[in-house]
């Protein structure tokens, strides 16, 4: 797969330019010219007793992450950035209230004041939760400038970035972490240890899904002054406009990837991907912008279908499932269901069936999930419960198992458990899935960006602990 070549294809089929259904897979512009220099799965990165961190991009989001990631111990925050001074100087502020031992330098003002936080040179791990357009830039320039990464997903937003990060990350020999959906924590994990337990037989297939309801009639949604959705977020809601396909697909797919040794014994093979209409988006910005000027220019504008289907088959003979909708009412979903030959685990409520077509009843459920409750959960809550930690009002604010991992595996120089092969692949999801869309759901290749590591790279995802995991919380 040439990568420049391929992006031209993706940016055509966006354009309406047709490639027939069938040939994709055999079309010249789709084969692989990259050659792997470094495997970075398994890599193990120098020990690092303090990991100095800088954070790019501390509005909503990041504010959130910089307390998080600052509650770890070992963790030292040396830089915070951002375009609008005055987010630097409120995430600060809240820093010092609840650390204030730690004295960052501070970049703002200009859009590219996160070159200077990527050039500082006392800092280990650069932390990126911007807008998506400028993670791949900011993940490559720091790797370059001798900086592991930590990145909000997806680690790039075409197939071109995606190749770009991972051949920097092998040059550079620097580690790009996506955060996002993944199975070190609560039932995830406890179904992963069931799996390699051979509770569930042979994985025959996985669902995982970004269901979120973003465009209800609560006014906070819409709220610009304050924490809401589209309305704080004016570049979430663009990213809405004239796309169509699975747009956040990491959440679901993380964790379903995990379960079937994806990278590292399986890798995936093609997609197909179909979207529904709009129903809802377009209607609210035409509710809405009767009564804010503001949304006036998304008056009339086409919008991403309210849900999206994207499936994959892999070469080990699986299957997966993934859907994104933000757009209507419907509970939350991600990680949803797995199943093999000899059982299946269904989300929500939590169920489980073994051999027998009924579900288990709840004492026996129980005894199941207390049976094969990884080391991880019970050594991360122990130090949770040590440290006294309250969780945060929002999802960001709380310190996960996946954030402690991270972290310890760094002061450890032990591999990290999602590296750069897992961001890249499943952030390319999504172009791959709107070019599907645009071809009437045709199939279309996903790229190894292992380049045929997979056969032989060794598990990850090491639950059991049995390295590491001596870091606290604070």
């Amino acid at each position: 797969m040439n990568r420049k070549n391929f992006l031209k294809v993706i940016g055509l089929a966006a354009a309406g330019a047709v490639i027939k259904p069938g040939k994709l897979n055999s079309h010249p512009l789709y084969q692989s010219s990259h050659v792997q220099t470094f495997n970075m799965h398994g890599f193990s990165a120098p020990k690092l007793e303090k990991v100095r961190v800088g954070f790019v991009g501390v509005g909503s989001r990041g504010s959130g992450t910089v307390i998080r990631l600052a509650s770890i111990e070992g963790v030292e925050v040396r830089a915070l950035c951002d375009l609008m001074p005055e987010k630097v100087a409120s995430s600060l502020e809240l820093l010092k209230k609840e650390f204030p031992n730690h004295n960052p330098t501070t970049y703002s003002g200009s859009k590219e004041a996160w070159k200077r936080l990527c050039e500082q040179g006392d800092i280990d791990l650069v932390y990126i939760a911007t807008p998506w357009e400028y993670h791949a830039k900011i993940a490559i320039y720091a790797m370059e400038h001798g900086k592991h990464v930590y990145t909000e997903l997806p680690v790039g937003v075409t197939v071109e970035e995606c190749w770009n990060v991972v051949a920097t990350s092998e040059k550079t020999r620097k580690h790009c972490h996506m955060g996002c959906g993944s199975a070190h924590s609560g039932m995830a994990a406890v179904v992963l240890n069931m799996i390699r337990h051979g509770v569930f037989g042979d994985i025959i297939h996985g669902e995982g899904h970004y269901i979120h309801d973003r465009v209800s009639d609560n006014k906070a949604r819409w709220d610009r002054d304050k924490s809401g959705w589209f309305g704080y977020r004016p570049w979430r809601l663009q990213e809405n406009v004239n796309r169509n396909g699975n747009l956040y697909p990491a959440h679901g797919l993380g964790p379903v990837s995990q379960m079937m040794d994806i990278n590292y014994g399986d890798k995936m093979e093609y997609l197909t991907s179909i979207s529904s209409d709009d129903f809802t988006m377009a209607k609210k910005m035409k509710e809405i912008s009767a009564t804010d000027s503001y949304y006036e220019p998304y008056n009339g504008l086409k919008f991403r279908g309210n849900i999206n289907t994207t499936i994959i088959r892999t070469r080990g003979g699986r299957t997966i499932m993934l859907q994104h909708d933000i757009s209507t009412a419907r509970p939350q979903h991600r990680f949803d269901l797995i199943y093999g030959n000899k059982g299946i685990y269904r989300a929500r409520p939590d169920r489980i069936a073994i051999e027998d077509e009924k579900w288990l009843p709840e004492e026996e459920f129980n005894a199941l999930v207390k049976k094969y409750t990884p080391e991880i959960i019970k050594r991360f809550d122990h130090k949770r419960k040590q440290a006294g930690q309250e969780h945060g009002s929002r999802s960001y604010e709380r310190v996960s198992i996946s954030d402690w991992r991270l972290i310890d595996c760094l002061r450890n120089g032990l591999p990290l458990e999602m590296d750069v092969y897992d961001a890249a692949l499943w952030s390319v999801i999504t172009p791959l899935s709107e070019w599907s869309v645009a071809h009437e759901g045709a199939s279309v290749r996903i790229p190894d960006f292992t380049n045929g590591a997979w056969k032989t790279n060794k598990r990850g995802m090491d639950v059991s602990l049995q390295q590491g995991g001596t870091t606290n919380l604070v």
